[in-house]
């Protein structure tokens, strides 16, 4: 266990911030507990007890039994299901100074992490072959992204999610912009509220059983992702991400015969697949499987597998111009350019009566079609009442499929994979073919 890395996570930033050392932590030769309260100065310096601090580092006199509790920590920032929860962790917990907020980071062991992981990225009463699964694409993911970090830095390039010209926004979201830490708490890296949500024996056992277990493909650690609903079909990296390849994260449908699917790229395949409930793993209603994927919050999301909304002319206009801070006038179409392999669409031409602009990826174009974040961006496109002087609908409505990016495991067809007696490494198998399951740690 002594080999195991310890990360830096990022837990909450804002000009003011409330915690409290529930039991003894040291600050420098100083034992502390009890509730502190911390906030940024006009100097760019950390105001605590009447002094001012560049930063700030209390260290857990026992390790085994410390824990700090964080209060109003935002949780699905910018989502539907966004709200504040106070939130407890183990570890040591650090304050910095980024920009004019203060920063609180909890570092603690890799495995305690992901004890809270598994527990709040999904239910933690899921079966066993689930969370078995998803500890190992947890830590997979994690520390290949904490390499990748290391190799941007050490190679001295600058690393660039986007490209913008005057008619045309691609922009990809990934973990670019945390420099000071190894992940967000939050959905833009993977979810992790502490011990809050680390509840049951069953998560304890899932760890312990795949301690230090990872998914590499030709020696290196694979960028495991995963998402809520693929919609049938796997998306691929490149289409949601930075263009490249992974040998890994391939298009199958989330079925027993993987191959079975159409080539989801082509408009009018997309158009018929996502307009249709084909059978797959994630489409199922059973309250009981979905239970095991959905925590309580998640829950107030019913229809992932296939969904719509309608935006009236009005709506819509504000709500782009609010969103991506253009003004696009009213729309007049909302044209898909390309499709990814899952038929989500990754270059969209958005028609306004004073702008019109392709944007992407597909996180792009669901923060700018969504008050929060649209369910995904494999949609179809459904214009009403159309103005026959000016072409501008009354209304518009999308018709989707699936949850998230759908790029490598989806979380509601690996649940049903459990429940019909797949075991992990068949569930890995499925989702990530061909990757090696390998210890990386003991």
């Amino acid at each position: 266990m002594a080999n195991q890395p310890h990360i830096r996570v990022g837990i909450l930033s804002a000009p003011h911030i409330e915690i409290e050392l529930l039991e003894a932590y040291t600050m420098g030769a100083t034992e502390v507990r009890g509730p502190q309260s911390f906030d940024i100065t006009p100097a760019g310096k950390i105001a605590w007890n009447g002094q001012e601090y560049d930063t700030i580092a209390f260290d857990p006199v026992d390790p085994a039994t410390a824990i700090f509790e964080i209060r109003d920590v935002i949780i699905g920032v910018n989502f539907h299901w966004e709200r504040r929860e106070n939130q407890r962790f183990s570890g040591a917990c650090r304050l910095i100074v980024e920009g004019d907020k203060l920063t609180i980071i909890n570092q603690l062991p890799v495995e305690d992490y992901l004890l809270s992981v598994i527990s709040s990225e999904m239910s933690a009463h899921a079966s066993l072959e689930l969370l078995k699964a998803h500890a190992v694409i947890s830590r997979s993911w994690l520390l290949a992204q904490i390499d990748k970090t290391k190799k941007i830095q050490s190679s001295g390039e600058a690393y660039s999610a986007m490209t913008i010209t005057d008619d045309e926004i691609i922009r990809w979201w990934d973990r670019e912009d945390h420099l000071n830490f190894d992940v967000c708490a939050d959905d833009h890296c993977q979810r992790y509220q502490g011990v809050t949500r680390q509840s049951t024996a069953k998560v304890a056992e899932a760890i312990k059983a795949t301690f230090g277990q990872v998914l590499t493909s030709e020696g290196e650690l694979c960028d495991a992702r995963f998402s809520k609903c693929c919609g049938g079909v796997f998306e691929e990296f490149d289409y949601c991400w930075e263009p490249k390849k992974f040998s890994y994260l391939v298009a199958r449908r989330d079925n027993v015969d993987p191959k079975d699917f159409p080539d989801l790229r082509l408009e009018a395949e997309a158009v018929r697949w996502i307009e249709s409930r084909p059978d797959a793993f994630c489409n199922t209603a059973d309250a009981e499987i979905l239970s095991q994927v959905l925590n309580n919050y998640d829950q107030e999301t019913t229809d992932f597998y296939r969904w719509k909304v309608t935006y009236t002319r009005e709506e819509l206009a504000a709500l782009v111009k609010q969103r991506s801070g253009i003004d696009y006038g009213d729309i007049i179409d909302l044209q898909p350019l390309s499709r990814g392999t899952s038929g989500r669409i990754w270059r969209l031409r958005i028609v306004g009566t004073k702008r019109t602009m392709i944007i992407g990826k597909e996180l792009e174009i669901r923060r700018t079609l969504s008050p929060s974040h649209l369910y995904s961006s494999a949609f179809t496109v459904e214009r009403h009442d159309i103005d026959p002087a000016t072409g501008i609908p009354a209304s518009i409505t999308l018709h989707g499929a699936g949850w998230g990016h759908g790029v490598g495991l989806c979380q509601i067809g690996a649940a049903v994979m459990g429940a019909r007696g797949y075991n992990y490494r068949q569930i890995l198998e499925h989702y990530f073919p061909g990757a090696d399951l390998t210890k990386l740690y003991d």
